[in-house]
C-alpha cells in the first residue's frame, strides 16, 4: 500500500472556505483502480494558520502515479491557484510505502 499526504498550511479566516471548497468539490478518486481510501484532516490552529492534510491511501505507488497522470486528476485539480491564496505557500507532498498496519482482528 501507499499513502498520498499533502499538508496545507491555511490562513485561519480563510479555513471555513479552504474546507468547504475540499467537501463540496468531485475528488474523481472512485473512478481509479487502486484507490483505497481518501481523508481531510484537520490539525492544530497556530497563531498564522490552520494546519491540514489530505490523505488518501492507494493499492501501491503505481495506482497512485496513475492517478497524477489520469483525466481525472487534471478534471479534480482544473482552477486550482486560481482564486485567491488561502495558504502560507504551496502544500508539502509527503508520500509513504506502508511497511505494516494493524487492525482490530489482528495484522492484515
Amino acid at each position: 500500500m501507499f499513502v498520498a499526504a499533502n499538508r496545507f498550511r491555511v490562513i485561519p479566516e480563510h479555513a471555513p472556505a479552504f474546507e468547504q471548497a475540499w467537501l463540496t468539490r468531485e475528488s474523481h478518486l472512485h473512478e481509479l483502480p487502486g484507490f483505497l481510501s481518501f481523508h481531510l484532516l484537520r490539525g492544530p490552529a497556530m497563531e498564522d494558520h490552520v494546519l491540514y492534510s489530505s490523505m488518501t491511501l492507494w493499492a501501491s505507488r503505481e495506482a497512485f502515479e496513475a492517478w497524477t497522470r489520469s483525466e481525472q486528476f487534471r478534471r479534480a485539480h482544473a482552477g486550482a491557484g486560481e482564486s485567491k491564496p488561502m495558504t502560507l505557500g504551496p502544500p508539502q507532498f509527503e508520500g509513504f510505502e506502508v511497511l505494516q498496519t494493524l487492525t482490530p482482528g489482528g495484522p492484515a
